[in-house]
């Protein structure tokens, strides 16, 4: 009986430990189908090839990390996540390296601990991967399983590189464009010498260019660095030389333009120099024989000495006879030196004379062509697209056209436009369009203040759809009464006359030129008026 209980139980415990085998097998088989390839078990050991210095998932999870998939060493996620037998979990290389360093203990509970008690936590692993992270790179906003992290990385938009020039960090998308244009370690290519250097070296290149432009620093002429220093001592006119009697003893220093002057003025002067000059010349040049005469013999008799000194009596009278000589032609240079100035003065007044008539002529051919307007005037303002570019810089752009007449006799007018800049309050980015009463030739036969009415239009010079305003003239303003200098500075007009946008839209540019048009009808009867003319709703401001 007791047998036969035995042999039934040992029967029971081997069915038990088959069927715990086969479930076994089961489980196993089935977690490892819900493994990646790269979290098989199979091809995870606790000394995996991960570096050994290699700490947790220093990553922002989104929800943040529960404290269950953090290393108690780093703090962080979870990487290669192993257990303790004492139920704790850490990252591979955070535990062997406190068991390496602190000794065989588990850090949270002092346990001793083995290396080889470790062993692969694949569950928390797999729960860590599936967790949902925020990618690490500035200005990227996407979110992804951890799994998914460095797949995403290797293609974000927003992923930063090294530079290899500069070492700077870098989006890969704008790799490209600061190797080019931004890298301060790119290489350039001097325009003026063709030599390449490193954009860093830009200032030191530019200072000992030969070949690159500067500036003369005494008449500011802008010529090559290689011309430089031949210019300021043969051709500048402002830089400093020496009088051409320094040999003779003048220390004066002057500009070259003011040489000529300094000969002149001091002529005696300099022939005092030249003479004490030429004196001590003779008189060492008479010297010196007798001292080595009387060195070498001093048998020569009062004879001997008598005859040198007759012969430096008749050096210098040679020598007086040349310095007088220069003298004369000195005084002969002077004297033509004077005729050719007064010569140049008379030219240079005549040449002032000629301009001062050109600019009177220009003018009153100016003049001329504003009568003939009669009062429509068409106005080109070319360049158009710098005058935009300027503006949105944020540089303010005010422009004036030349005059124009309502009539012969009428009113002498001008147009004054701004484009407003993009912080201008109330106004920005409009079009500002205004009208100018000028001094004209025929003021004192017209009738102050002006009246009148007004239109101004920005044409548009593909499909004709102008932009049109009327505006009726306010007697009681200052813009309108009789101007008391060359321009009333008070003008009319609209602050807002055209949004820029609306600018672009439409064909009022064609060929980088914008064309204002303006028709003034002067109204010399206050009581009469022009039918069927309404002013714009807003009214016209100054």
């Amino acid at each position: 009986m007791a047998c036969n209980d035995m042999e039934k139980s040992s029967l029971d415990d081997a069915c038990c430990d088959g069927a715990f085998s086969s479930c076994a097998a089961a489980m196993e088989k089935e977690r490892d189908s819900y493994l990646s390839p790269t979290e098989n078990p199979s091809t995870i050991s606790v000394s995996s090839s991960i570096p050994p210095d290699q700490q947790g998932y220093d990553v922002e999870f989104d929800p943040p990390l529960e404290s269950k998939y953090e290393c108690p060493i780093c703090l962080m996620g979870l990487r290669s996540a192993v257990q303790t037998p004492c139920g704790h979990r850490f990252c591979n290389s955070c535990i062997r390296k406190s068991i390496r360093d602190t000794g065989q203990k588990c850090p949270v509970d002092n346990e001793v601990l083995l290396e080889e008690q470790l062993f692969p936590d694949n569950f928390a692993k797999r729960e860590i991967l599936s967790l949902t992270v925020r990618c690490p790179n500035e200005g990227c906003s996407d979110k992804m399983e951890l799994r998914q992290l460095e797949r995403h990385l290797s293609q974000c938009k927003f992923a930063t590189v090294p530079c290899p020039q500069c070492l700077e960090s870098v989006r890969k998308s704008h790799l490209d464009e600061h190797k080019s244009q931004q890298c301060l370690q790119r290489l350039m290519t001097c325009p003026a010498c063709a030599e390449s250097f490193v954009y860093a070296t830009k200032q030191i290149h530019e200072q000992i260019c030969p070949f690159a432009n500067t500036v003369c620093e005494y008449c500011e002429m802008e010529l090559i660095r290689d011309q430089l220093a031949l210019h300021c001592d043969t051709d500048c006119l402002k830089a400093p030389v020496a009088c051409t009697f320094s040999t003779f003893g003048c220390r004066e220093k002057m500009p070259r333009n003011e040489l000529a002057q300094h000969m002149q003025e001091f002529t005696q002067m300099h022939m005092r120099y030249m003479a004490e000059f030429l004196r001590s010349q003779s008189l060492n040049s008479c010297l010196m024989p007798s001292v080595a005469a009387h060195s070498s013999s001093d048998e020569r008799g009062a004879s001997s000495r008598a005859a040198d000194s007759c012969q430096c009596k008749q050096e210098l009278l040679n020598l007086r006879e040349t310095v007088l000589e220069l003298e004369g032609r000195l005084v002969r240079q002077d004297q033509q030196i004077r005729e050719l100035c007064i010569h140049n003065e008379t030219q240079k007044n005549q040449v002032t004379e000629l301009r001062r008539k050109l600019s009177s002529l220009e003018e009153a051919t100016r003049e001329l062509e504003a009568q003939q307007y009669q009062g429509v005037y068409v106005w080109r303002l070319e360049n158009f697209s710098l005058h935009l570019r300027n503006q949105e810089a944020g540089q303010p752009i005010v422009l004036h056209s030349p005059p124009f007449y309502t009539g012969r006799p009428g009113y002498k007018l001008c147009l004054r436009l701004h484009l407003q800049t993009p912080s201008a309050p109330r106004c920005s980015n409009y079009i500002s369009l205004f009208v100018h009463t000028m001094q004209g030739e025929f003021d004192s036969q017209l009738s102050w203040p002006f009246q009148g009415t007004i239109r101004l239009a920005v044409l548009d010079q593909v499909e004709g759809q102008h932009h049109v305003e009327v505006m009726e003239t306010k007697p009681d303003l200052q813009a309108f009464q009789r101007p008391t200098v060359q321009r009333n500075p008070k003008g009319f007009g609209y602050v807002t006359f055209l949004h820029l946008q609306a600018l672009r839209q439409r064909g009022f540019v064609k060929e980088d030129v914008l064309l204002v048009r303006c028709e003034v009808t002067p109204r010399f009867d206050a009581s009469l008026r022009r039918e069927g003319v309404q002013p714009r709703g807003p009214e016209p401001s100054l």
